[in-house]
């Protein structure tokens, strides 16, 4: 087992009881409390000081907001950036906003600093993943041959694998599509669980045909749209219906590009398309080079228009990308392509 990473943590929160709780937690979990901030412009100031791990940061604040804070630390001062709030579903415009800059995620603050609490293990749980990512984990997912059982009689499958500063990439790539599109699509964008259903609905304003959450047990419909919405990986089984699984549990990236992508290419009957977009990391590269080599085409965010150029790069230096593009051309591509199987 890979060893536990102890992060240098900053705080930016205007709540002196938030600070005092999330220190507290901190702490609890083994970790270096490196500097608190009470506002945007001096969490600015201390980042470029001095860089942490991981900051965890509040949404509203006096002079910025946590969405803008996190937009200029990662102009000047990249690191990873953990949304922290009181209720996601009242801030979720300025969530997805923070993660559209390039936030890794977000999560509710804790009640209290009890730690038999389940916001507390929620927390210390997310701690843990990040904590992971920093350290550059990636279990690889098992390549298993690819079912060529009726390949040219199904739709094509798109997928899309994204992560830091996704949701608003999928906007691009959704709306750039176009209305009729002849095949199913199945987005997996590293998100918590709580607030899926409103990425969901804010992306379906950008998108001219629907998007919903994946429901467990559904099968993907041509023309539709579905978004992971677990904490757990989305899988395709052999009936073509989708499934939600903890396996594999040391995977850090939940719901994971390269657990999905595999089980697509595996059953899947038809041919398929996948993009992989922004993100940090390298989650989504071997599902990228596994379906490139069962015959699908595949295509990569460019570094130019990425907001975090990890996922991609891995794709592309893995050898799976069969082109890579700035996230304008990326949508139309994927559209071109798709009818091209299509018609096939």
């Amino acid at each position: 087992m890979t060893p536990r990473k102890r992060l240098r943590i900053a705080i930016v929160n205007d709540s002196i009881l938030a600070q005092t709780v999330l220190a507290r937690l901190v702490r609890h979990g083994g970790h270096e409390v490196l500097w608190l901030a009470p506002d945007g412009p001096t969490a600015v100031a201390q980042a470029r000081a001095q860089p942490p791990d991981l900051i965890l940061m509040d949404l509203v604040m006096p002079r910025i907001d946590g969405a803008a804070t996190t937009r200029e630390i990662l102009r000047v001062a990249p690191c990873l950036i953990l949304v922290v709030t009181s209720s996601l579903q009242a801030n979720l415009d300025l969530v997805y906003q923070a993660m559209s800059h390039g936030a890794q995620g977000a999560i509710e603050t804790p009640a209290s600093a009890d730690a038999d609490s389940p916001s507390t293990r929620e927390f210390l749980d997310k701690l843990d993943s990040v904590g992971r990512l920093v350290r550059g984990a990636s279990p690889a997912v098992p390549a298993r041959p690819a079912r060529e059982v009726a390949r040219q009689s199904a739709s094509p499958l798109i997928v899309i694998g994204a992560s830091t500063g996704g949701p608003a990439a999928l906007c691009t790539v959704l709306a750039a599509m176009g209305e009729a599109v002849p095949a199913p699509i199945v987005i997996i964008q590293h998100v918590a669980a709580a607030f899926a259903p409103g990425l969901a609905i804010w992306l379906a304003q950008h998108a001219r045909f629907p998007v919903e959450v994946a429901v467990e047990g559904a099968r993907p419909q041509v023309g539709h749209a579905v978004l992971a919405s677990t904490d757990d990986h989305l899988v395709l089984d052999d009936l073509g219906e989708l499934h939600y699984t903890p396996q594999p549990v040391d995977n850090p990236y939940r719901p994971s590009v390269d657990v999905f992508l595999a089980s697509a290419v595996h059953h899947w009957p038809g041919r398929g398309v996948a993009a992989l977009l922004t993100g940090m990391g390298r989650d989504g590269a071997a599902g990228m080079l596994e379906a490139t080599r069962a015959g699908w085409w595949t295509v990569a965010q460019d570094e130019a228009t990425s907001v975090v150029y990890g996922m991609p790069r891995a794709a592309k230096e893995l050898g799976g990308a069969s082109v890579v593009l700035p996230i304008g051309d990326i949508g139309g591509a994927i559209a071109r392509r798709v009818g091209e199987l299509a018609r096939r």
